[in-house]
């Protein structure tokens, strides 16, 4: 499981003209769901994503994590972050999880977030969206439950 994790201070989504999710400061999540992951793979992204100190303290120090601010978190799904580029120049994306499963987990992690206490909003799997956010630091983020980076 693969995610990108961005620190903003306001994000939304927007399916055929209406936004589906949008917050103010918190994360926006893009979510890719592999072949074989598993629960263990979602705990691992999950935790990640609520405990990640990226959030400035009163020193201005990245020390808070979205749960202790009290933020929100936008979580969208893409499978193009499966995509294999090392060869040729059209990623391959025979790693991405077959439809099913990669929805499950991406509704798995949603609620798993909730569970947490976090306010959560979404886009619509396998919808094409319009994603605008205001990326702030900027700061970005890699997750790969597989630790592979």
């Amino acid at each position: 499981m693969r995610a990108v994790v961005q620190r903003v201070s306001q994000a939304s989504v927007e399916v055929d003209g209406n936004i589906t999710g949008k917050i103010d400061r918190g994360l926006l999540v893009y979510l890719g769901v592999e072949e074989g992951d598993n629960d263990e793979d979602l705990r691992y992204i999950v935790d990640k994503v609520a405990n990640l100190r990226v959030f400035q303290d009163d020193q201005g120090k990245m020390n808070l994590s979205v749960m202790d601010i009290g933020g929100s978190v936008l979580i969208v799904s893409q499978f193009t972050l499966c995509g294999d580029c090392r060869r040729g120049r059209r990623p391959s994306f025979s790693k991405a999880a077959q439809l099913e499963e990669a929805n499950r987990y991406y509704e798995k992690s949603i609620e798993a977030l909730k569970e947490l206490g976090l306010q959560v909003e979404t886009g619509i799997f396998q919808a094409d969206m319009k994603v605008q956010s205001i990326n702030d630091g900027p700061v970005t983020i890699l997750l790969d439950s597989k630790r592979l980076f």
